[in-house]
């Protein structure tokens, strides 16, 4: 009896040191990834400078905003993780070497990005930006441990003020919660925090998917060459060359004359533009005739595909919802991973699934950027510094710690969340729910018929060559035989 009772606790031991070392090297590699994504965008200058006190700062901030960056592609991660490897155990339910891919590596998994990104959110951004922002106390000793004080008077003096706001509202909200004692701060306070700043990140989704998912098409469009119908590359290509020269005659010129007023940083961003545009338009006018011909219009049927599925799914959920109270999202202890798929069509279903959160989020984040409250947060390659850094992080942290929320509740997935994930209060309102998925499907579907519409028109006019034609001429009042005689003479 004694020796199971001791076999069995070495089995638990084992097991949480594999699932340690699981969760090390899957972190390990994401900050690698994401250390090099964010030296790829920082302003060198930042970190080379002559005063090594604010290097050393840059460089701490810096990796505070990687670790964040990091846990964001993980919480990005967790559902796809999750749905794959229940197919995974169904596949191979009694392979020795899959007994690691189990409930408790995947529920830790999502603790871990739970504690991590609530902790991201609530210390490590604000201490990195008071961070450096901060020159040390007046009178005290100059240094990073002076900085290091400042930031955390100011973080101590943020928190309170925020742990207030979240008392008042609560008190407003929920009154008998209200009147607990500050000891409950654990257990009362900060989940109503991690609730409230959820429903932000959820809201957030909402405004930015529908637009993202309207501007795919766009920026995929600009991403692949176009048939020489949609297209001209030599005229573009001809366009650029000439701006590239004239750029490059205007930054020689201002430094022959030394004319103050002319801002030779900004000209050289340009030129280096520029240049870059001309360099990828003669690739694409290298391009073969099935990158020309087939790519693009497949890419567009996918994107066209995905988005409708998309819509379909969470209009069958709504209708689920009023049915069957299964449909509502709630959390779970143990996933019960390799019991039963969480798709009716099986593995397959399962990809799609996992095809489209992804999908939702690049779609998000590409709204996100083309909206314009947040389109001056988009960062530039080397040409970003730390305060940006910082604002990016948090932005994308809280869309991706959303994510989860979001593709439960609007039906794309059947996988119910895992530990906190799944104890928002307002998650359990059917009302919210309700008109959560009403709004995505009319939101999505009133920008993806703008946008078939918008983006049809405005390819024939410029197949057509009629986006050439001055601003006094009305296109309307262009006959459609010259119209037709216009687009066969391009086609010739």
């Amino acid at each position: 009896m004694e020796s199971d009772e001791v076999t069995l606790r070495e089995q638990l031991f084992h097991n949480r040191v594999r699932e340690t070392i699981i969760c090390v090297l899957l972190f390990s590699c994401l900050y690698i990834l994401c250390y090099l994504i964010l030296t790829h965008f920082k302003k060198t200058a930042e970190f080379i400078t002559d005063d090594a006190e604010d290097a050393t700062v840059n460089k701490i901030a810096l990796w505070l905003c990687t670790f964040t960056l990091s846990v964001a592609v993980c919480a990005v991660l967790l559902l796809p993780i999750s749905i794959l490897s229940n197919e995974v155990l169904l596949a191979f339910p009694h392979s020795y070497y899959m007994q690691w891919l189990n409930g408790s590596l995947i529920r830790g998994l999502w603790n871990l990005v739970f504690l991590f990104s609530n902790l991201s959110l609530v210390f490590l951004m604000p201490f990195a930006y008071f961070f450096i922002e901060s020159e040390g106390f007046a009178g005290s000793r100059k240094g990073v441990m002076a900085r290091v004080y400042e930031a955390v008077v100011l973080l101590l003096l943020l928190a309170l003020l925020v742990m207030g706001i979240v008392w008042v509202a609560s008190a407003i909200l929920h009154d008998n919660i209200a009147r607990k004692s500050l000891y409950d701060l654990w257990e009362y306070y900060l989940p109503y925090l991690y609730s409230g700043i959820s429903l932000c990140g959820v809201l957030l989704l909402l405004l930015c998917t529908p637009f993202g998912l309207s501007r795919m098409f766009s920026v995929t469009g600009s991403l692949l060459v176009k048939p020489r119908l949609l297209e001209d590359v030599e005229d573009t290509l001809n366009c650029t060359a000439f701006e590239e020269a004239t750029l490059s005659r205007k930054i020689k010129y201002g430094r022959a004359s030394c004319w103050v007023k002319l801002d030779i940083e900004t000209m050289k961003r340009e030129y280096q533009a520029a240049q870059n545009k001309r360099i990828s338009l003669e690739m694409r006018q290298k391009a073969s005739a099935w990158q020309r011909n087939l790519g693009y219009p497949l890419a567009m049927l996918a994107l066209l595909a995905m988005t409708v599925m998309c819509v379909l799914m969470v209009c069958f959920n709504v209708l689920e919802l009023l049915l069957d109270e299964k449909a509502m999202p709630r959390g779970m202890d143990d996933p019960h991973l390799g019991m039963a798929s969480f798709s009716m069509f099986g593995s397959l279903g399962a990809a799609v699934q996992v095809v489209l959160i992804l999908y939702l989020m690049v779609s998000s984040v590409v709204g996100f950027y083309s909206s314009p409250l947040f389109i001056n947060l988009l960062p530039r390659a080397k040409d970003t510094n730390l305060t940006q850094i910082i604002a990016n992080c948090v932005s994308l942290l809280i869309l991706s710690s959303a994510l989860p929320i979001f593709s439960r509740t609007l039906g794309i997935t059947r996988f119910d969340l895992l530990g906190d994930f799944g104890r928002y209060d307002w998650l359990g309102n059917f009302y919210i729910v309700f008109l959560y998925n009403m709004m995505f499907a009319g939101l999505t579907s009133a920008s993806l018929i703008k946008t078939v519409t918008w983006a049809v028109q405005r390819e024939l006019i410029r197949a057509f060559g009629l986006h050439k034609l001055p601003l006094t001429v009305s296109r309307s009042t262009v006959p459609f035989r010259l119209l037709l005689a216009s687009g066969l003479s391009k086609i010739q």
